[in-house]
């Protein structure tokens, strides 16, 4: 079925749609994605950026956070991109609260789980946590923090808000970039981090006699048992506009303005990629390649969609696939995903 507008361009990010090298093969025997074959073995492959390990924030935040733009991938990182994105203004915004001073960073409440010989950090969306214990435990964490002259305000379960002008210079990292690795290569840098460290393990011990936590271990879930410092911010970044990814693709064309570039990020496959959940990746890639590529496939072979921008990304590369409805012109091109697969290192997560 037609559809009643053209949108002019789309730009469609895939973060950790790059496979890790020790699964690649494995996954591509699994693989059941014609259209995105399709896509991939028709586009025309933009430039690549592969970043340097351990760094603070995942290529696909960095685009998201805008600090760079699918043509500057070849420019050399900046000072911003060495730092999780300063958006915690932003965020705040969206609770309704509206600092008009100040320097001020995400305080998240994490589990951290002990490995062999060091400190893991759990993906944040594996925890479960009703707001009245998020509650409690902000409370407790909140008397600290004014012991120490610090604002925290409250904005939900898992995101609250700490003002702290003085640690404005500190480097610290998105939980996405430290989420299953050691935590000490992506704590708080700086010169006044060791602040920082005396506040976290006071109210790690304040965690540890509190009520919440005796009774989620009770019903063995885990503790929440310490807190992440992220994303700070003086004032609001201008960010790109990311649009609703709960709508139908028919939809978005429709309400799509003439010369209009939509940016969607679908991150299905982020959760399962970093918690090492690839059947649970093969599952999500199979239901992005029915809502989203096999209808941009048809989208753009009508020329609904003028031009298309696939970015794909793994822990360290991000590179840029592009198609215009003139890409299929060489019908006789067998779907492949190998363009996509080359781009895999032994390095990817």
């Amino acid at each position: 079925m037609p559809y009643n507008n053209a949108m002019s361009h789309l730009q469609i990010i895939l973060p950790f749609s790059i496979p890790p090298a020790v699964m690649a093969a494995d996954i591509l025997k699994e693989l059941q994605t014609p259209a995105l074959a399709k896509l991939i073995a028709h586009s025309k492959q933009g430039q690549i950026r592969v970043t340097e390990d351990f760094s603070r924030l995942l290529p696909h935040e960095s685009l998201l956070a805008g600090h760079m733009s699918l043509d500057e991938l070849a420019t050399p990182p900046s000072n911003a991109q060495q730092n999780s994105p300063a958006i915690t203004h932003n965020k705040m915004q969206q609770y309704g609260l509206t600092p008009t001073e100040g320097f001020w960073f995400t305080l998240s409440p994490v589990h951290i789980h002990i490995a062999r010989d060091h400190l893991v950090l759990t993906d944040q969306r594996k925890l479960t946590m009703s707001d009245d214990e998020a509650r409690a435990l902000f409370d407790a964490a909140k008397v600290l923090c004014e012991e120490v002259g610090k604002t925290l305000l409250y904005g939900d379960a898992k995101n609250w808000f700490l003002r702290a002008d003085e640690w404005h210079a500190l480097q610290t990292s998105t939980m996405d970039a430290a989420c299953g690795h050691n935590i000490d290569i992506w704590m708080p840098k700086g010169d006044l981090g060791i602040f920082w460290r005396k506040l976290q393990n006071e109210i790690q011990m304040s965690w540890f006699i509190n009520d919440v936590n005796a009774r989620r271990e009770a019903r063995g879930d885990a503790l929440l048992n310490s807190i992440w410092l992220h994303s700070g911010s003086a004032n609001l970044s201008i960010t790109p506009s990311i649009h609703d990814a709960t709508l139908s693709l028919g939809k978005l064309i429709a309400q799509s303005k003439p010369q209009e570039t939509l940016v969607l990020n679908l991150d299905a496959l982020l959760a399962p990629a970093l918690n090492n959940d690839w059947p649970g990746w093969l599952d999500a890639m199979h239901k992005l390649e029915a809502d989203w590529f096999a209808p941009v496939l048809l989208a753009l072979s009508e020329k609904k969609i003028h031009s298309l921008s696939l970015v794909a990304t793994d822990a360290n590369t991000l590179a840029s696939f592009k198609l215009t409805p003139r890409s299929f012109w060489k019908f006789w091109t067998p779907p492949s995903v190998e363009k996509l697969f080359s781009l895999v290192t032994p390095e990817s997560l």
